[in-house]
């Protein structure tokens, strides 16, 4: 049993989970845009991903926050593998909207029809090895707010029958968000939040309307893991080597973006206090940052889960920390 300080729960569901959730991108392995660049993070070694889940299991995580196209249907079928056995003891929560070929291990167009959303919730039930989601998320962050009203209304079918908990949009725009907060069942919003890239008025949304903050990129794409010097570059396969638009933390030659790096040293000797590693205390600043937050790393191996899963007993930041980080980096 997690002591209070180590769980939080999902919005106003009454759903516990631990305060730290794994992010299940990376173990999904390779996959590609339609033009052949890399949507993963490389190739992955799947028995070393089960063996990192279980860690992460031991170590207190019982949130895991995964979608459909991640690996086109790989990430899911390798998670729903690793908890057999231990459905009841997690919280599972995976996305839609995206459509893929999964032999080609291709993204495809999206499809924000409700018909397609139980298509694709039918499939990853399958896939998870599992009757129900607890959190079923929108994965188009910049999705049309008619479209995602019709899709929240199908959520809430969704929870009528028994096949999910609760629904959430992954989105970094705060008024979007408030599209599915309208409905009974919203229990979060999913969004990027670390320590260089904060997002007040999300979390003034998830205050506001009693929702979990689910953070993605809570150490941003690695940056934060410690991993990364000037001159480190990131391997072929990898999202980060050649960059979408939308990730700013890398460069076109995969690697570190310029001004980044000063502003982690800045903070480093905060961040690492009480004996946390970096990733740790990257982790613990979101914690301090709101009690609504609910940080999901990614992972790839037994070592980042066992690392990821420490963060939990420091705990978060203070407030005096808090503070001194943001006069750091204002």
């Amino acid at each position: 049993m997690l002591v209070a300080m180590q769980t939080r729960t999902l919005g106003r569901t009454g759903i516990e989970v631990s305060a730290l959730g794994f992010g299940c991108w990376a173990i999904g392995g390779e996959w590609w845009d339609a033009d052949g660049n890399p949507l993963g993070w490389g190739r992955v070694d799947d028995e070393e991903s089960v063996r990192a889940v279980h860690r992460a299991l031991d170590g207190g995580v019982t949130f895991f926050d995964t979608a459909d196209v991640y690996g086109t249907g790989h990430s899911e079928r390798v998670l729903g593998r690793a908890l057999a056995g231990r459905r009841d003891d997690v919280v599972i929560a995976t996305k839609w909207g995206n459509t893929f070929d999964a032999g080609r291990r291709t993204l495809l167009p999206r499809d924000l029809t409700p018909g397609y959303a139980r298509r694709a919730l039918t499939d990853s039930l399958g896939r998870l090895g599992t009757d129900r989601v607890d959190l079923y998320q929108l994965h188009i962050s910049d999705a049309d707010s008619e479209a995602a009203a019709h899709l929240r209304e199908a959520c809430e079918d969704f929870v009528r029958e028994g096949l999910i908990r609760a629904y959430a949009w992954s989105t970094d725009d705060p008024g979007r968000a408030a599209v599915f907060a309208e409905g009974p069942h919203c229990a979060a919003v999913q969004h990027r939040l670390n320590v260089l890239e904060d997002a007040p008025e999300m979390l003034a949304l998830c205050a506001e309307r009693n929702l979990a903050s689910v953070n993605r990129s809570p150490l941003a794409m690695g940056l934060l893991s410690g991993a990364y010097d000037a001159g480190s570059r990131v391997g072929a396969g990898d999202i980060r080597a050649t960059p979408p638009a939308w990730l700013a933390y890398f460069g076109a030659d995969g690697r570190v973006a310029p001004g980044w790096l000063p502003r982690i040293e800045a903070i480093r000797d905060i961040l690492t206090s009480g004996g946390r590693t970096l990733a740790q205390g990257a982790l613990a600043w979101i914690w301090a940052r709101s009690p609504h937050t609910v940080p999901i790393p990614g992972f790839r191996t037994v070592a980042q889960a066992a690392q990821n899963a420490g963060a939990l007993d420091a705990g978060p930041l203070t407030a005096e920390q808090l503070a001194e980080i943001d006069g750091l980096l204002a």
